[in-house]
Parts: C-alpha cells; structure tokens; sequence
C-alpha cells in the first residue's frame, strides 16, 4: 500500500499476508451479522410463498430483529467459523499479496499505474477463490439454512457440513459458484484495493490528512460504498448459486437467467443496504486494523533483529 515514510521500514510479505488474515477476521467478527442479514435478504424470493404471504424480512434492520426473534442472537454468527476459516485463507491472499502481485507487473517500480493496480487485484482475488472457495460455500449455506421447513438444519457443523457436501454433491460441490464468484471478487478485489490505494495515495499527495487513521478511515469508507455498487449483483448470483439444491440451476448464468424474468432487474440489487452497511463497515475495520497489524508487526520484527 502506498504511504510509507521513507524512515519506515516497508513491511514484509509475510507480514502484509499474515496481517491481511488477521484484520480480515477482526472485521468478519464485527460485521457478520450484516452479512447474514445480506444474506437472507438476497435469497428471499427464490420460493415465493403460493398463499400470497408477505415476505419474511424486509431491510437489514427488520431481517437482524426477525433473526433474533425467531431463532436467537446466535443466529447471526451462523457460519462463522466457516467465515473465519475462510478470511485467514482468503484475505491473506487476496490482501497480503497484492502489493507483491502489483510490483510483480510493475517489475519492481513504486510508481503503479491502473492498469497495473488493476491486473494486480484481478489477479489475487483470483488466487484467493481457488483457495478459499469451499469456506464461502459452507459459510453461505450456513447462515442460509433457516429458510429449511420444520427448523431442520442442513447442517450439524462446520465438518459436517464439509463431510455432507463432499458425499451428496461430490468434491466439486465444495468450489460449487467458483465461477460466478471468480468474477465477483475480481470485480471486488479491483474496486476495494484499487479505490482504497488511489483515495490514500491522493490524500496524502495533496496533504489533506496525514498517513493515520482518519485517512485510513476515510479511504475505506469511500472503497467500501464503491465495492458495493459494483458487485452487488454479481454478488447476489453467488450467493443464490452457492446455496442452490442440486439441480435448481444448471449453471450461474441459468441463474441469472431466472432471476432476471422472474424477479425483475432489481432481484440483483437485493440487500444492497446490507451489503454496503456490512462492506463499508467491513473495510473500515478491516484496512485500520491491516494497517496497525503490519505497524505493529514491522516495528517487533525490526527490535528482533537489532543486536542489544
């Protein structure tokens, strides 16, 4: 990331991976109920009720109050174990690399352009669902399965429902939506880690705000509400295609085919309040604690190494 005195030591890949893991699961501890609510709501109109009844949750706030009225508080963090796993694996790859990965098309210079900074978060968020991926299936269909009848589960845990997947869908259920979400985190990847280092690099190039939190504030405030108008709907066929039964839709594009003539264009902009809530929250805590994390981290390894 851009920022750093000359006096500063620049941290270490290592760091930048291991500190990416860590601030990603920092901030999915904070912010996993909005994405749960997200969720919810962008699932919501795959069956519609024949009796004409009203739908069960209406906006982010309703469907976290409907949540914990009818199963429990616990049910917003459904998943997230399954979350957690998959923002170690996830993040650490599509976060901590990506420095490397934009001095890699560079070739070694400071100076990225956009298209450079762009290949560079295509590129790892790419990596990152190769890796990932069986952890954004099971954390979907956890925090999805309370819309099963008889309030029976699909799952009993986390291996379980590794296992169960793996038996009744084979080993490609598990990077089932790899595709669709290939496309997704390309296009967030690019619109996070692109609008997150051009919104800094500009504040400090004009001195609006010193390398410190308020500027790591604003910066991802302004890369969360962008994320979140670009991939909302690809983001919605994700999730509708990762948490499908088998055979309800034949490929991503089958499902977007459907949601598109029989639920309108709006269908992809479903949750969207909840996705900018949860993305806007979410890269706030998550680039402010990335970026005290390899502070922390360069400053411990740099007293390791000075001799006493």
């Amino acid at each position: 990331m851009v920022g750093m005195k000359p006096t500063e030591r620049v941290p270490t890949a290592p760091v930048k991976f291991f500190g990416a893991g860590t601030a990603g699961c920092i901030a999915d501890l904070v912010t996993f109920p909005l994405d749960t609510a997200k969720v919810r709501l962008q699932i919501q109109g795959e069956a519609k009720p024949a009796d004409g009844t009203v739908v069960k949750y209406r906006g982010v706030f309703g469907t976290i109050t409907t949540m914990v009225r009818t199963e429990g508080p616990l049910s917003l963090y459904s998943g997230l174990v399954a979350g957690l796993q998959r923002q170690m694996s996830f993040a650490s790859v599509r976060i901590g690399l990506y420095d490397s990965m934009k001095q890699f098309y560079t070739r070694g210079s400071e100076n990225a352009g956009i298209i450079s900074r762009l290949m560079a978060g295509c590129t790892t968020g790419a990596m990152a669902v190769a890796f990932a991926q069986p952890t954004d299936v099971v954390k979907v269909r956890f925090q999805a399965q309370a819309r099963l009848a008889d309030s029976v589960k699909r799952y009993n845990g986390t291996i379980d429902a590794y296992r169960t997947i793996a038996r009744d869908e084979g080993v490609k259920g598990l990077w089932k939506g790899c595709v669709p979400n290939i496309t997704r985190n390309a296009i967030v990847n690019c619109a996070e880690l692109v609008t997150y280092d051009i919104i800094k690099e500009l504040i400090l190039k004009y001195d609006i705000m010193t390398d410190n939190l308020p500027c790591h504030f604003t910066a991802a405030f302004g890369a969360g509400f962008c994320t979140t108008i670009v991939a909302s709907p690809v983001d919605v066929v994700k999730t509708r295609f990762m948490n499908s039964t088998a055979g309800q839709y034949s490929s991503a594009i089958n499902c977007t085919i459907i949601m598109l003539t029989k639920e309108g264009p709006t269908a992809f902009y479903k949750g969207f309040m909840p996705s900018f809530l949860r993305l806007g929250s979410w890269n706030i805590v998550m680039f402010v604690s990335y970026e005290q994390i390899k502070r922390a981290l360069t400053r411990a390894q740099q007293s390791w190494e000075t001799p006493i």
